[in-house]
């Protein structure tokens, strides 16, 4: 175990005095943006049949990679402000989520109906529940990690009241444990085991266990799900937390939401917030929406496998499925991952100069 000094190892002062991770698209740009999306959007067309070629970014395109370049290596946290909004109804602002993440990388499918994009909003979801996920539910989150290099959240709407984003980052969080509690830092080295609240593809196992901390190549990857750790107490298979690691879980958390730690934000429309998975935890506070259903907080969420990422441990392989850089990884594939899933992979990834795990 080691300290480990990155961008992404910041403090809230660090992120208050260095705004390198805050972007803006400018008036010009955002127009151009708000007449490629119109131009190119059909109803009736399913989101695998457009290409990347088709959206004209402008000049906004170099803030927005940049943005993506400040969360993948950098600072692992990045926002981008003023994407079209107001022009744009529902189906539309989606397209210009799903025409981000097609220049960024390969969209991974997200849970049991292997979808590409998930809307976030509020569907009266059980977060507890044995099945439970976080962004169909209005319920406060525990801090977490998705099941991707990259998640991108577009803003919509907002909540009525609350819905506020929590970031805090797991590679300080590991230094402040390092440093306090050593012998639970050693704890969260370990293997812990997390459900797959009942999402699990056909050749996967109900659950899959990872270490909280796992360092490789000098680069310190973090993973944390208390949900998941709970509710895989539960499955037939999976060992009992030691009290070692329930007080490795407690500190953790406390650890994260101290005040000089996690820093908070809210999303506004047209907002686009981006998080590396492997740095940073994330999580929201509850919220209370509106009853008008056009009014209803709504944010797009894509999980990306970038071109550029690099080489993940040997023991994020049941995770993300594969773990080669440039690899095509991530993602819950869910049990409806079918020929046309398998066909937007394969010519998304030969786009990008992307490889695909054979086995």
């Amino acid at each position: 175990m080691n300290l480990f000094n990155s961008p992404s190892a910041w403090e809230i002062e660090d992120l208050k005095s260095d705004n390198n991770w805050c972007f803006e698209v400018a008036d010009t740009d955002r127009k151009q943006l708000t007449n490629s999306i119109k131009t190119v959007f059909d109803k009736d067309r399913d989101l695998f049949d457009y290409s990347p070629d088709e959206f004209d970014f402008g000049s906004s395109w170099k803030i927005i990679e940049s943005a993506i370049k400040e969360a993948h290596h950098g600072k692992g946290l990045s926002i981008v402000k003023g994407l079209p909004r107001e022009d744009l109804n529902h189906k539309e602002f989606r397209l210009l989520s799903w025409a981000i993440g097609l220049r960024t990388g390969v969209a991974r499918p997200q849970g049991l109906a292997s979808q590409y994009i998930s809307a976030v909003r509020d569907i009266g979801t059980d977060y507890r529940a044995a099945n439970g996920r976080g962004y169909s539910s209005n319920a406060e989150l525990d801090f977490h990690v998705d099941v991707a290099d990259l998640t991108i959240l577009t803003c919509y709407n907002q909540a009525k009241s609350g819905g506020q984003s929590l970031i805090s980052s797991g590679v300080t969080a590991h230094n402040y444990l390092f440093k306090e509690r050593p012998d639970l830092a050693e704890a969260a080295y370990q293997f812990f085991y997390f459900s797959r609240q009942e999402e699990q593809a056909a050749d996967e196992k109900p659950f899959y266990s990872l270490p909280l901390f796992e360092e490789m190549n000098g680069n310190l990857f973090c993973n944390w799900n208390r949900n998941r750790v709970q509710s895989a107490q539960n499955l037939k298979g999976v060992p009992k937390l030691s009290k070692l690691q329930q007080e490795t879980m407690d500190a953790l958390d406390e650890i994260l939401i101290r005040p000089e730690l996690m820093y908070t934000m809210y999303l506004e429309p047209g907002d686009m917030q981006i998080i590396n998975n492997y740095r940073i935890f994330h999580s929201r506070t509850g919220y209370v929406d509106y009853e008008n259903d056009l009014q209803k907080r709504c944010l797009y969420r894509l999980w990306l496998a970038p071109p550029d990422s690099i080489e993940l441990p040997e023991s994020w392989r049941d995770f993300y499925r594969s773990v080669g850089s440039a690899m095509v990884r991530g993602g819950i594939i869910g049990q409806s991952y079918d020929k046309s899933c398998k066909d937007f992979d394969k010519t998304h990834s030969k786009f990008l100069n992307m490889k695909i795990d054979a086995s």
